[in-house]
């Protein structure tokens, strides 16, 4: 199997999340990004979600600038609506720090919900990535700036640019489950981004937002399913990040008694880290991140791996997965 030859797992496509590429936690260089992307590529991802969140127009900009040169047929790319980059007045020279993104503040991050932002919106991303045509849109965190009238305006907008041939898809991605269940319930949407919320550590998004999501048909796209890393290494470090934090008591002494069921079976945790959210019918595409070329290439290898049925029959009777 030549690399670029990535299977589906269980239905489902590895996507790369590019908010790294946007300095998201370190500094990355034009050409340090370029071999993010690179070997994303050249390990067969050909999904790359981003936002102009990330950086600030950052990572669309690099994103763009790497698919230049790609057949457009051969790749998706799904971007975000919901904060309009603008100029900032109060610019001082800082960096974007409060966000954990190293980059200037020369932009600021301005909430707009209404059909006019949206549309404004998909069309900075346009440019910024040198797209004519975004393949999926997302209304980016809603529950942060007004969940009401994301459900009354935002949505029917995305509705209306999917109506028009301007997006072929349309959805949601949050981190907050009852954000993503009520927009679920509220529109018709093809997808929702579920981040960090449907995990092998946790599965908040079980209560809601799965049982909307069958009853209307929408899928989802699993992203932060290391739990922002915590589940990407085979021996994860007490000090690790979590949730932009630190580890919780309860969350360690949880992956604790995961991590005796790996090693009892062999399974080294960034496996079955990704293969617990593909196994989800409704998951069609797994997102991962990274911020180095062999991250890109591990997750690959982790992607192909296979897991056995006892493993997953292990984790139920410990009651420790769905």
């Amino acid at each position: 199997m030549s690399p670029s030859d990535l299977p589906e797992r269980d239905g489902a496509v590895l996507a790369y999340g590019a908010a790294n590429v946007g300095n998201l936690h370190r500094v990355l260089s034009d050409a340090e990004a370029h071999a993010v992307l690179d070997a994303a590529w050249d390990a067969g991802i050909r999904s790359f979600d981003t936002a102009p969140h990330y950086g600030l127009g950052l990572s669309e900009r690099r994103l763009g600038a790497f698919l230049r040169d790609k057949p457009r047929d051969q790749f998706t790319v799904s971007t975000k609506v919901g904060r309009l980059l603008r100029p900032n007045p109060d610019d001082e020279g800082g960096l974007d720090l409060d966000n954990a993104f190293h980059v200037r503040t020369d932009l600021r991050r301005v909430w707009d919900f209404s059909a006019a932002g949206i549309a404004a919106s998909l069309d900075e991303s346009r440019e910024r990535l040198g797209l004519e045509h975004i393949d999926t849109l997302y209304l980016h965190d809603p529950e942060k700036h007004d969940l009401p009238q994301a459900l009354a305006e935002a949505l029917p907008a995305l509705e209306s640019l999917r109506a028009e041939g301007q997006v072929d898809r349309i959805g949601v991605g949050s981190m907050d489950a009852a954000a993503l269940a009520a927009a679920v319930s509220s529109a018709t949407l093809d997808e929702v981004m579920v981040a960090g919320r449907y995990t092998l550590l946790e599965q908040p998004a079980s209560a809601e937002v799965l049982p909307a999501c069958r009853a209307r048909g929408t899928t989802i796209v699993a992203a932060s399913v290391f739990n922002s890393g915590l589940l990407a290494s085979e021996t994860p470090s007490r000090d690790a990040r979590y949730e932009y934090g630190g580890v919780p008591d309860a969350v360690w002494t949880r992956l604790e008694r995961i991590l005796e069921v790996c090693r009892a079976h062999g399974v080294p945790l960034p496996v079955a880290a990704l293969a617990f959210v593909a196994r989800e019918p409704l998951v069609t595409t797994v997102v991962i991140g990274g911020s180095r070329p062999a991250q890109l290439a591990q997750n690959a290898d982790s992607w192909r791996a296979e897991v056995p049925a006892q493993f997953w029959d292990d984790l139920t009777r410990a009651r420790l997965i769905p």
